[in-house]
Parts: C-alpha cells; structure tokens; sequence
C-alpha cells in the first residue's frame, strides 16, 4: 500500500515544482516592475513551449513504436502535455490576480486565488470523470480534461487537466505564499507551518475518505476523489519542509548533491529514462519482477540518469566558456 502511494508522487512533485518554479520567476519580475501583462505572456509562452515538447515527445514516441502504435497515441495527454497546459493557465490566473490586486499583496492575492481554483479542480474532477463528463467535444479536446482519449471513458493513466492541474496550482498558491513579506520574516518557521498544514490536510483527507457520508454519485478514491488529493497535497507540503531544511541544516551543505544535479536536467533526465523504464529499450521485464530485483534496477536507472546528467552538464559549460581577450602591455622604456 504504502509503495503505490510513493509511486503516486513523482507526477504530482513535477507539477508542484512547475507552480513553484512560476511563483519564484513571477515574484523576480514583479521585483524588477514588470506589468502584469509581460508576467502573463513570458509565463504562458514558457508553457506554450513545455506543451510543444510534450507533442514532440509523442511523435518520437510514436516513431520508435512504428507498426503497432495507433495514430492517436500522437494526441495522447501525458505530463509534459498537463505541464504546458497548466503554466499557461497559471499565467492567466497571475494576470487576473495582479490586474484586480489593487493595494494588497500581490503575492498574496496570486496565492489566494491558486489556492481558490486549486481546491474548486479537486471538486470538480468526480463530477468531470462521471456524470457531467464533456462528452460532446471533440474526444481530443475533452481528453484534456478529464482524460478520455478515444476510448469513451476517462483512463486513470492519462493526465487530464482534472485533477492533475491542481497540483501546479498548489505549487503557485504555496509557492507565492512563501515570497510575501510576512513568510519572509518568518524565515524557517514558514516552511515548519507549511509542514503543519501539510499534516492537516493528510488527515483531512483520511477522515474524508472514512467518512460514511458521501457527495459524488461515484467515488473513485485513488483517482478522483478529493479526500485522495488533499492528501497527496499533504504529502508534497511535508515533502517541501524536509527539503527545505535538508538544504539549510543537512546534507545540502556537503557540496556535490545528487539531487540538485537531476534538478538541474530534469527535462533531459525525464525524456531520457522513459525509454529505459518503460519502452522498447526497458532493462528490465515489466510485471515479473520481484522487489530485489526492481530495487536493483532503479538504483541502475538512477546512477545512469546522474552520469548522463553530469555529462550533459559539462558539456553545455564548456560551450558556455569564451575566450577572453589577451590584454597586450606596450613597452616600456626606461629615461
């Protein structure tokens, strides 16, 4: 049980880190006076770009499974697809909160309003999967929302927007919430409440889903269900202190860490590793393995992706490097 909920989090983690990433850029424009429309259009073509990837990568997935890969897979809704889609809607919702801030924080009011639209995307989804399901649009379109492809009901192994944009916009409100002046001065006790909601909403959502009193004619706990959002949200918030204090009081001051360094390639290391894991080019047999053997192969994964990671580095620092000028010294003669 407790190995499914750990592999629930790397989709989530991509997506809160993406809402992360746009609350820390936008807090640095808004720093340097930028308007709220340019904060709009650089974070809505960053994740025009991210979507663009995510149709290439389907192409070249589409390329290696020549022959039996059906034509629609090319529209297939995976995670850098819901990445793209979700920045650019996070671009929109930071246009909306800075055009009606008025006096008041602007990165409050930003992470007041991802907060609010985060939790109305967790009640919706139920309700988007089953009974008020946009079956009249075009299946591609409506994919994007609750993940139906072509097969006339939602898959669970897509990434529709519903519920899976919730979790970049947990990223902005959190994200935003933490530049404001009153978590600045805070400092770490910020990231120590930050890790005290996460634990409410983990029993929130326990107590939820143990509740006898259901809302959705259909509960799908481990897909759909809020209960099972709120605390995979729980879980990244905690996630998101122990980081914090991983960096300021643990193994963040050794030097070299492992981590930061597949952070700083994550697309690469992302599109790369896919193949290793789960296609053509797969080290291991999928479904026939045991825990020691899967262990083993995810250790091998993972020191692979670092070496690549390293290397990929290097490289773009060594194209990076001009030669600076010689500064030539004219004779001197002496009187």
């Amino acid at each position: 049980m407790w190995s499914q909920i750990v592999g629930t989090l790397p989709a989530p983690l991509f997506l809160f880190l993406a809402g992360i990433s746009v609350a820390l850029v936008i807090d640095k424009l808004l720093r340097k006076g930028t308007t709220p429309a340019l904060i709009a259009r650089t974070t809505i073509s960053r994740g025009a770009e991210i979507l663009a990837l995510g149709f290439l990568f389907r192409l070249q997935e589409y390329v290696i499974a020549w022959g039996w890969a059906p034509w629609t897979d090319l529209l297939r809704v995976d995670v850098l697809n819901v990445i793209g889609v979700s920045m650019m809607l996070l671009g929109l919702t930071c246009w909306i909160a800075l055009a009606f801030s008025g006096k008041l924080d602007k990165r409050a009011s930003i992470g007041t309003l991802a907060t609010a639209i985060c939790l109305s995307i967790s009640l919706l989804t139920p309700l988007l999967w089953t009974t008020w399901a946009p079956h009249w649009l075009p299946w591609p379109i409506e994919s994007y929302i609750n993940g139906v492809h072509n097969l006339g009901q939602p898959q669970a192994w897509l990434f529709p927007i519903f519920p899976w944009a919730g979790f970049a916009f947990a990223g902005l409100a959190i994200g935003s919430l933490l530049q404001t002046d009153l978590a600045k001065k805070l400092g770490g006790s910020a990231f120590a409440l930050a890790s005290v909601a996460g634990l409410l909403l983990i029993s929130m959502g326990r107590g939820l889903d143990s509740s006898s009193r259901q809302f959705y004619a259909v509960y799908d706990y481990w897909h759909t269900s809020p209960a099972f959002f709120l605390t995979r949200v729980g879980i990244l918030l905690v996630v998101l202190a122990a980081g914090y204090g991983w960096c300021r009081w643990g193994a963040g001051h050794w030097g070299f860490s492992p981590l930061v360094q597949l952070g700083q390639t994550s697309l690469l290391v992302y599109w790369v590793h896919l193949e290793f894991v789960y296609g053509r080019l797969s080290i291991l047999p999928k479904k026939a393995m045991d825990i020691r053997t899967a262990s083993i192969g995810l250790l091998t994964i993972f020191l692979a992706m670092l070496a690549l990671s390293i290397l990929r580095t290097k490289l773009k620092s060594r194209r990076n490097i001009v030669p600076q000028p010689v500064a030539l010294k004219a004779p001197t003669v002496a009187g």
